[in-house]
């Protein structure tokens, strides 16, 4: 007797099921709009803005040159929130008061990890799909010809100072832009390694072992004192942080998590394990230099009260990793598995350095446009003046808010009018990062550029003019 076979179908959400199914996720009460700056020692909050994730399109794939706009924003924030569920945080306080313990049990719910897990692939094509035109590895790969590539890289000679380095050094205020630098590396520094620990789970042999050797270190031998977040945690204490974990969420970069959500979707998602193993090679090898140039940044910046011991031990503890990501890990891997999988170590290896590049340019756009603001608020009087004579015209948007109300970060997907009609606004550009705004000012709000506001009176009456390019109001 036969059977009829059951077809089997692969699980995607799509158009209005897909939107439906985010605004569910991001509904939950931890994921609603804070009314302070800061998330006081609650790792379960993270201001997601549900409210304006039903507007969004995620059905698609953006372009590189969208992937630093809202709906990209709104993504990685997303998908930080869906990752970390799998990581165990504890306020440093304790579960007891504040709700604490409720937000515990709200955020590792399996409704909260569920609703996750169904909308993380549609995410992470959003998220990462502009890398498939980016990053091209076809070819004949052979073992010498990746052996040529990796020498080719010299990932392990010392470079110059980054776009982000330079826009630190340079800045009006050097305190403010190293912190907000350090802020960028919360998500990742502070719950170090927990992104590869998911690639030594299961049964594949001696470079199992071997990756978990690195994990070792960086949490310190079991000693948490030596433990690389707990060595962070004290270069944030020297420079005026706290370090309770996403106190600052409001502050990360779009870049930011791109670049720390890369290393969860690649452990997350065991079909690419050879991308995180080219990748993990050439995060290590580079480290070593990136953190003798942090260090020494540090110090310039904030002297000896700079406590810099995080990145002096990577300068030495990568070394080791670097090589033995190469000799333990790819060279084992490709003699085992065959030169099939190298061009997945190479991807990984691409992928890496194009995040890296944009989370570099966007860091030092973000702290132009800090040290900026007083700039942007002049700007203000000649766009006003091209569209309140109708030289300009724009769509507008006219709000009216109480004293107090906070406007979570985002950011927009072209450049725009704040004008102010009557009140008080604190406009907020960044970490410690701030002008205020009378009737009659405003300011130009940068494409892409990280903000929010918070109302100072007892009512503002402001509009925002989505102008596309301020530049051609000047004309």
């Amino acid at each position: 007797m036969s059977h009829a076979p059951f077809p089997y179908e692969p699980f995607a959400l799509h158009g209005q099921e897909l939107r439906d199914a985010v605004v569910r996720y991001a509904s939950n009460p931890l994921y609603l709009d804070n009314e302070e700056w800061q998330n006081s020692d609650n790792p379960y909050r993270r201001q997601l803005r549900p409210q304006v994730l039903r507007h969004l399109d995620l059905d698609r794939v953006p372009g590189r040159d969208e992937i630093l706009d809202y709906s990209s924003l709104a993504v990685q924030r997303l998908l930080t929130s869906i990752y970390e569920a799998d990581l165990v945080f504890l306020p440093k306080n304790g579960l007891k008061g504040e709700g604490r313990w409720e937000d515990f049990k709200r955020f590792y719910s399996p409704t909260n990890r569920v609703l996750g897990e169904m909308i993380r692939p549609a995410l992470e094509r959003y998220a990462f799909g502009f890398l498939d035109d980016e990053i091209e590895t076809s070819g004949a790969w052979t073992a010498d010809s990746l052996e040529t590539y990796l020498e080719s890289l010299n990932a392990h000679e010392a470079a110059g100072p980054s776009l982000s380095e330079k826009a630190i050094s340079n800045s009006t205020d050097r305190e403010r832009a190293a912190r907000m630098w350090l802020i960028q590396f919360i998500p990742d520094f502070l719950s170090e390694a927990s992104p590869m620990i998911r690639n030594v789970l299961g049964y594949y042999g001696a470079p199992q072992s071997e990756w978990f050797k690195i994990i070792i270190d960086e949490y310190g031998y079991g000693v948490h004192d030596t433990k690389h977040s707990r060595l962070f945690e004290r270069t944030l204490e020297s420079a005026g942080l706290e370090t309770d974990v996403h106190r600052y969420w409001q502050y990360y970069l779009n870049s930011s998590l791109l670049m720390n959500n890369y290393f969860h979707y690649l452990g997350k998602n065991h079909e690419l394990f050879f991308r995180y193993v080219g990748a993990l090679y050439y995060t290590e090898a580079t480290l070593v230099d990136f953190c003798r140039r942090a260090t020494a940044l540090l110090k310039d910046v904030f002297g000896d009260r700079a406590d810099t011991q995080y990145f002096t031990e990577h300068v030495h503890i990568d070394q080791h990793h670097g090589r033995m990501a190469l000799e333990k890990l790819i060279r084992p891997l490709v003699a085992e598995h065959g030169e099939q999988i190298i061009p997945e170590i190479v991807r990984g290896i691409e992928e890496y350095r194009r995040i890296q590049e944009i989370a570099d340019e966007d860091f030092a756009t973000q702290i132009a446009w800090m040290d900026n603001g007083p700039e942007y608020k002049k700007l203000h009087a000649p766009v006003w003046d091209a569209l309140s004579s109708g030289r300009v015209t724009a769509p507008v948007a006219d709000i009216v808010e109480p004293y107090g109300e906070l406007s979570n970060t985002h950011c927009h997907d072209g450049d725009e009018l704040c004008h102010i009609v009557s009140g008080t606004m604190k406009f907020v550009s960044g970490f410690d990062s701030h002008q205020i705004l009378e009737a009659g000012e405003g300011t130009v709000i940068q494409r892409n550029r990280l903000h929010g506001a918070i109302i100072e009176s007892e009512e503002c009456v402001y509009q925002i003019h989505s102008v596309g390019d301020y530049k051609k109001c000047m004309s």
